[in-house]
This record gives C-alpha cells, structure tokens and sequence, in this order.
C-alpha cells in the first residue's frame, strides 16, 4: 500500500515544474546501472574520477541522451570506494542501497523548484564520496509536511542561502557540482524525497543498510513522481 505521502505526489502529479531542463517531446534519458551486473565499472574505473566520468559520458552520447538517470532503490557496489558507507568496525553491515534517484549531466547545470518551498537546511558536506553541496527544501501540499534533497551541487549554490527562505516555483536555487565541489563524483543530481527529516540539517542518508530498506523506501517515496523523467513511478 502507497504512503500516504506518495499518494499526494501522484494525486498533484500534474503541479510539478521540471527540476532540470528537459523536453519530454524531444530529450531522452537512459538508465544508467551502478548495480554489480555492470562488469564495466571495474575497481580501476570507480577510482579514477576522470575515467568514471569518462564512462558516464559516453553512455549518454551512445544513446543521444541528454541526461543518464537511475538509482532508486538500487542496490550498488559503487560505494565501496569510500569510507563513507562502510560500518564503524569490518563486520558491520556497510551501506549500499540508494534510496534516491541520480540523473548524471553537466557541471553547472541548473536546478529548479519543483513547487514553491522553503530552504529547510543546507551545508557543504565535503568529505569523498559524500554529497557535496547539499541543500533541503521543505513543501507542503494538501497539508502534508514533506523535504526535497538536492545533493552534489556547487560551492555557488551555498552561495547567499538562508534558512526558511523562500524558494518560489521554478526559480533556479542550484547548479550541478565539479567533481572537486560534489563529494568527487562525475556531476551528477541526488533528488531524495523525505517525509520524516527528524533531527537532520543539510544532510539525510542517501544510501541505506539493505537490512533497513523498507523503513527508508518508506520514509523516501520515488522521486520519479515529481521528475517525471521515466515512466514506472513505485
């Protein structure tokens, strides 16, 4: 049964302003598989920044594509690279499935409200393999409290924002991180919706325990819904 808040997300569908650029007539994105079925991404791959972003690109080109996308609720080996997703101690449970969704473009690319808001939180979250740049919108819509989670944005993005800001509609708020400004990623979007933020500023775990999952796809509903970008909404 869909969440409450996921049923709001499909019942507005209609209101959401692209959170991108992007002509549903004539831009395509292909899916992009950060899973272990991609033998391509090799240890050699995933540790060169140049030669990770060097694929990434390529895949969009091959396919005429303007942006890749994918990621939720994707189970990935990508995050053995960083300390970030491992456990305290060697035998805990390390982190590895992504709870939001990632559309991979261009540096400086920019990012639009995708319905009037306020700027809950922000923060530079800089170590390899974190988000970067971060910030966090808070909605309403038919009275229901709920966050959007922009991550791997540029240092200009910080630039000048406040809390409780406000964020109107379409307005432009953000641009597309350099991998030395976005947590050392090919340049790319986190969006995660959340509707219990609880304690977190500029900051919310993207990528979850596996044993944790149905508490996080729970809390974190598919951003597909405000994106409208592919077509299989869960």
């Amino acid at each position: 049964m869909r969440s409450l808040l996921t049923q709001t997300l499909q019942k507005h569908r209609a209101l959401f302003h692209p959170v991108m650029p992007f002509d549903p007539d004539n831009d395509i994105c292909i899916q992009l598989d950060f899973t272990a079925a991609n033998k391509e991404l090799t240890d050699k791959v995933l540790n060169d920044i140049a030669l990770f972003s060097t694929y990434i690109d390529r895949e969009i080109e091959k396919a005429g594509a303007r942006y890749g996308i994918g990621g939720y609720n994707e189970h990935r080996t990508v995050y053995k690279t960083s300390r970030v997703f491992d456990g305290i101690n060697k035998e805990d449970e390390p982190r590895r499935l992504h709870i939001g969704t990632d559309i991979w473009g261009k540096a400086g690319t920019p990012l639009m409200a995708p319905l009037d808001g306020t700027i809950h939180s922000f923060a530079n979250n800089d170590r390899k393999g974190d988000y970067g740049g971060t910030i966090i919108l808070q909605h309403a819509l038919d009275g229901l409290t709920f966050y959007s989670l922009y991550g791997h944005l540029s240092h200009s993005s910080l630039e000048g924002k406040h809390e409780n800001a406000h964020i109107p509609k379409g307005e432009i708020f953000a641009w597309l991180g350099p991998p030395d400004e976005n947590g050392y990623w090919p340049p790319h979007l986190h969006l995660q919706l959340i509707q219990d933020i609880a304690d977190w500023k500029g900051d919310y775990p993207g990528v979850c325990k596996y044993s944790e999952r149905e508490q996080y796809l729970a809390n974190c509903p598919d951003p597909e819904w405000i994106l409208q970008m592919q077509h299989h909404p869960t």
